[in-house]
This record gives C-alpha cells, structure tokens and sequence, in this order.
C-alpha cells in the first residue's frame, strides 16, 4: 500500500529519532541562542567529549535539523529547521485527517 500519509511517517522518523535524545535537544537549544557554533564552542556548554558531540552534530545534520558551513579551518554548525517544520506539519496535518 503507497499510502501518503504512510510515506510522512516513514519520513519522519529519522526526525523523531534525532529529537528524541536530551543531549541532542541541549545542541538545538544552544544552537537557537548563538547563532552558529563550532564543536569546541558546543563541547564547552557541554558535559560531553567533542567526538560525542561530533556524533549528536551527525544526527541532527543526517535529520536535516543542522548545516554545516567551512570557514577557513573551522565548521559552524547552524539550525536549518525549515524542512523539518514541513514535514512536522505534514504529518501533524496527516495525524488529523485520520479516520
């Protein structure tokens, strides 16, 4: 059965997978009040190793939650929430059409 709203919840659930971890919550979090942050800036607002907070940065940025931009050396990790709010709001909208 190709059922569309069957095919928003499929595509949700790398989504819900990375929201799901507190720590990953605390990276959007800190992300939402600075902007843009390297990993050592994370790490420093964190109890967490760098190649922890290298990994959560993989999740969140393989969800579509986080960007990645070079500059120079560095990497600055920032929100990109756009699609995820789509594809929230989309399965919000499939939720309540549910018969």
């Amino acid at each position: 059965m190709d059922d569309p709203s069957i095919r928003i919840y499929r595509a949700c659930i790398p989504l819900f997978e990375a929201l799901s971890d507190i720590h990953r919550q605390q990276i959007i979090l800190l992300l939402t009040e600075h902007d843009k942050q390297t990993v050592n800036e994370i790490t420093k607002h964190s109890h967490l190793s760098r190649p922890a907070i290298s990994h959560h940065l993989k999740v969140l940025r393989d969800a579509g939650l986080v960007a990645v931009n070079r500059k120079g050396t560095q990497r600055y990790y920032s929100l990109t929430i756009d699609r995820a709010l789509q594809l929230l709001k989309a399965f919000i909208q499939a939720v309540e059409n549910c018969d």
